[in-house]
């Protein structure tokens, strides 16, 4: 039919339930072909029997606290801290707005209690912007390349639908926020991290951003220079097999996101239409003595079909949708970390490169 919505693209056959899970143990043959390991890549029986080293050579150990299974014991030891043994509290709150000559902007204020040995004073209050926030983020990334940074809400909204001035906005983001530092302070390694005790303490952030900017900038275009100029590869078995996962998972949730999304909007457009018929039906009963009381009836039973149309939505807008938002932007989260470990990698195989060319060119004695 000319009016039947147009179905949207599927993004294959599979099933989330049919995915494998790139950890789980497999042949080659299942993974695929797509998952091309590399040539010197022998797969150890158990992670636990093999001696893991850095490109540079130097060793792991991996019982140290820094080893991702220690990280996972203690991350879920946090989740049973109670208040009395927390050493770090962080909360976002009190938002205002600016109005300047240039900009317009939205400030929070940034309120941190601790009793660790690294911070001079017990408590501290500053006020940040988005921007401050994602700079922190940068920094954790840059500072921190191997581990999963949290996501911030998005920073752009389309222009003329949501108001991001508004209230229910700014109120939105700073939740987001909130949850954003209270994730990093319940991070065993993250919350040690010397930027983000800059952001929590420091008065005047940008003054230090400009401090650093002149060496770090210098040191930046040098890493991208080296890593920029070569190719990966190939990834490990591993990697290549977490990076096709999260390809095809970040793609269902696309998705189902588009699906909600269109949920949401019809079942909108059918409330403004179901709240006018209660009113028709009341007035009917008001003209048709006899059949008043079932006619009230219809308009009792569309009200209560109202009520729970709009609980259903607030649940999806509210609950759902923000849910499903930060699955996709944890997954682009760990795309980065892949990234990362491929510009890695692609270093030291350039500089492998570099020294068989030199023992190549060495005159002959």
């Amino acid at each position: 039919a000319a009016g039947a919505p147009k179905p949207l693209p599927s993004s294959g056959p599979k099933s989330l339930r049919e995915m494998p899970h790139p950890l789980a143990t497999s042949s080659s043959e299942e993974m695929g072909p797509a998952l091309t390991p590399s040539p010197d890549l022998v797969l150890p029986r158990s992670i636990a029997d093999k001696d893991l080293s850095l490109p540079n050579g130097t060793p792991v150990d991996t019982s140290s606290p820094a080893s991702s299974s220690s990280l996972l014991n203690r991350l879920q030891l946090d989740d049973d801290l109670d208040g009395e043994t927390r050493d770090l509290f962080v909360t976002v709150d009190d938002p205002k707005k600016h109005v300047c000559t240039m900009e317009t902007y939205i400030t929070y204020r940034v309120t941190t209690k601790t009793t660790r040995a690294e911070f001079d004073l017990p408590e501290y209050s500053v006020r940040r912007r988005y921007q401050d926030f994602d700079w922190l983020r940068n920094k954790l990334e840059e500072s921190q390349p191997t581990h999963l940074i949290p996501p911030l809400p998005e920073k752009f909204v389309v222009k003329g639908v949501v108001d991001r001035f508004s209230e229910e906005f700014v109120e939105t983001r700073r939740k987001a926020l909130d949850k954003f530092l209270k994730r990093i302070t319940d991070h065993p390694v993250l919350s040690f991290n010397e930027h983000f005790n800059v952001f929590l303490t420091a008065k005047d952030l940008n003054a230090y951003k400009k401090q650093g900017m002149a060496l770090l900038s210098k040191m930046g275009e040098s890493v991208k220079y080296v890593t920029g100029g070569y190719k990966l590869r190939s990834r490990p078995l591993e990697f290549a097999a977490i990076g096709e996962y999260l390809d095809t998972f970040s793609l269902k949730l696309g998705t189902i996101d588009r699906i909600a999304q269109r949920i949401i909007k019809e079942q909108l457009e059918y409330l403004v239409e179901l709240r006018e018929y209660g009113p028709v039906y009341s007035t009917w009963g008001g003209l048709e003595v006899e059949l008043s009381e079932p006619l009230e009836g219809v308009s009792a039973c569309i009200g209560n079909c109202c009520t729970a149309l709009e609980e259903l939505s607030e649940d999806m807008t509210e609950d759902f949708l923000p849910v499903l938002r930060e699955y996709i932007l944890y997954s682009e989260s760990m795309k980065n970390v892949l990234k990362k470990r491929d510009q890695v990698q692609a270093e030291y195989e350039a500089k492998l490169e570099a020294v068989a060319l030199k023992k190549e060119d060495r005159p002959k004695v």
